[in-house]
C-alpha cells in the first residue's frame, strides 16, 4: 500500500437529480479520514496526512480485514462519540427527494457519488455536494477588537485563495461565537500575529483595531450568498477546520 494517497472531494453543485447509477449519502460535518491496511496492520490518516490511527482505533479495528484481502462495501464510515463505527447508510436513487429531506431535517446536505467510478484523489464530478445551505472552509488571516462587554476579539477576517495562490479577503464574521471559543481562538490566534496582512487582494477593513495573523488556521463559515464584490453576506462561524490545508482552500463556485 502506498504511505499516501490524496483523498477524493466532492464538488459543489446545484443541479440536483435522481439515477439509479449513483449512491446518495448523507454530507457529515467532520474530519475526513483515510485507512491504509497493508502488512504492518491498518493506518488512519487525516486530509492533511496527520495520523489517526490511536484518535480512533475502533474504525481501525473494523478495517482489519482489508489485510487479509477482504472487500469493504462502498459507502463512508461513521466513528461516533459513543463508540460506535458503522457505515453510512445511502440510497441508489431518488437523490433530489433525499436532498429535500436533508434540508427539512437540518442536515447540511446530500453527497452523490458516481457507482461505477473509482476512487481518484482530487475533486472531479463523479463525487457532487447537495448543499442545504451555502457553507464552506475559509483562512483566518486576522482579526478585530472586541466592544464593549464583548471578550476575545470582535470578528474573524476571512478570505481563500486564488488561482494564483493570492489569498483574497471575503470579508469578516462575528457571529457563531460562544466565551470560550472567543477566549480559546484569540489566544491561539494572538501567538501568530504578523505586520501586515497576508492578503494580497480584496477591500480590507481600516487598520484601526485590526491584528493581521499568519493564515495557519481554517474555519467552517455558514452564509446566505456572495455579495457582487466578493464578500460574504450574513456569515456564521461553525468551527475550525484543523483537518484542511490552508493552501487547500478556495472560492467554492457551483456547476450545473
Amino acid at each position: 500500500m502506498p504511505e499516501w494517497a490524496d483523498p477524493q472531494l466532492a464538488t459543489l453543485t446545484h443541479q440536483r437529480f435522481s439515477d439509479p447509477g449513483w449512491i446518495y449519502e448523507r454530507k457529515l460535518d467532520g474530519e475526513r479520514c483515510l485507512a491504509f491496511a497493508g502488512r504492518r496492520g491498518v493506518q488512519l490518516m487525516s486530509r492533511n496526512q496527520q495520523d489517526l490511527t490511536s484518535t480512533f482505533p475502533e474504525i481501525a479495528e473494523a478495517l482489519e480485514s482489508c489485510r487479509h484481502g477482504d472487500l469493504i462495501a462502498d459507502g463512508e464510515i461513521v466513528a461516533f462519540s459513543g463508540g460506535q463505527t458503522r457505515f453510512t447508510q445511502h440510497r441508489n436513487e431518488s437523490g433530489e427527494a433525499y436532498w429535500e429531506q436533508a434540508c427539512r431535517d437540518g442536515w447540511e446536505g446530500v453527497i452523490a457519488k458516481r457507482a461505477c467510478a473509482p476512487y481518484e484523489g482530487g475533486r472531479s464530478g463523479d463525487w457532487l455536494k447537495f448543499k442545504c445551505e451555502n457553507a464552506q472552509e475559509l483562512v483566518i488571516g486576522g482579526y478585530t477588537d472586541p466592544q464593549r462587554s464583548r471578550v476575545g476579539f470582535g470578528a474573524l477576517l476571512l478570505g481563500y485563495y486564488d488561482s494564483g495562490g493570492d489569498l483574497v479577503y471575503a470579508g469578516k464574521v462575528g457571529t457563531g461565537f460562544d466565551t470560550a471559543t472567543l477566549r480559546r481562538l484569540h489566544d491561539r490566534l494572538s501567538a501568530m500575529e504578523r505586520g501586515g496582512p497576508a492578503f494580497a487582494r480584496g477591500r480590507l477593513p481600516r487598520q484601526r483595531g485590526v491584528h493581521w495573523v499568519e493564515p495557519r488556521l481554517v474555519g467552517q463559515v455558514a452564509f446566505t450568498e456572495w455579495t457582487g464584490d466578493g464578500q460574504l453576506r450574513h456569515p456564521r462561524f461553525q468551527g475550525l477546520r484543523d483537518d484542511k490545508d490552508p493552501r487547500d482552500v478556495v472560492r467554492e463556485v457551483p456547476h450545473g
